[in-house]
């Protein structure tokens, strides 16, 4: 089954490294295009622009990061409501009927031929090249870094955390960066907040990482604090700042 169009992007893009650097930065949730055949999916614009169809901000913060790390950014370019390419294939909640109580009319009858088209052409070629380069590296000392941002609010709850560090097979690295975020005792940081990272409502650090025992990161930054430029670049220099301290850290008491 044809899905994208000779119109249609790839699924992803490729920002290649600008210098050696141990970081992999993945963004799963970076754009919120939709295939031609698709149309709008039957979502209002003010929908669109909500959470429900993108991380908002993490697109931003992902290209300053890239810039100031000089590491590899490999960023999902299609809307997690065409497929969430943070679940599994053919996870339940892979292609939403309903996102946060909104309905998505493109995704009501879902047949499982369009299902694997989706998966075919959008889900599997973002991973591959995740898979690609983490395999020309072997031999060598990396962490993935899986870039995300949350919604303020959830189901009336009024999320607290600025940022949050999410890990499941790799607590290690997880606490030596929530420690040092701490340092700002400004920030309020979550441990496995606002979600915990499994196996099961999770894919890309599961799939990528756990499975070969790689050093992971998962990074959630609260979405109003990234929703325009300004925070964007503030998020990136603390990320940049941070991470080869988190690296170096990890190193030593990994003895990585």
């Amino acid at each position: 089954m044809a899905f994208l169009s000779d119109r249609d992007p790839l699924p992803y893009i490729k920002r290649d490294a600008l210098k050696n650097s141990p970081f992999i930065l993945v963004s799963d949730h970076a754009g919120r295009i939709v295939p031609e055949k698709l149309g709008d999916m039957g979502v209002s614009r003010d929908d669109w622009e909500r959470h429900i169809s993108h991380d908002i901000g993490i697109k931003g913060v992902g290209h300053y990061l890239h810039k100031l790390c000089g590491s590899v950014l490999i960023e999902q370019v299609y809307s997690r409501l065409v497929i969430d390419c943070n679940r599994s294939p053919g996870h339940p909640t892979s292609i939403a009927s309903v996102s946060d109580n909104t309905n998505i009319p493109a995704n009501q009858s879902v047949s499982e031929d369009e299902r694997r088209a989706r998966e075919r052409t959008i889900l599997h070629p973002y991973h591959d090249v995740i898979e690609r380069e983490i395999d020309q590296r072997k031999g060598s000392d990396n962490i993935l870094i899986s870039l995300h941002s949350f919604t303020p609010e959830m189901n009336g709850f009024k999320r607290p955390w600025h940022i949050g560090l999410l890990h499941d097979h790799d607590p290690l690295t997880a606490q030596i960066m929530i420690d040092m975020l701490k340092e700002d005792k400004t920030l309020c940081v979550g441990d496995n907040e606002p979600y915990i990272l499994n196996s099961v409502n999770d894919y890309t650090v599961p799939y990528h990482a756990a499975r070969r025992q790689m050093p992971a990161l998962e990074i959630e930054i609260r979405q109003d604090l990234i929703a325009h430029e300004t925070g964007q670049k503030e998020w990136a220099e603390r990320l940049a700042n941070l991470l080869p301290r988190v690296w170096d850290e990890r190193k030593r008491r990994g003895n990585l």
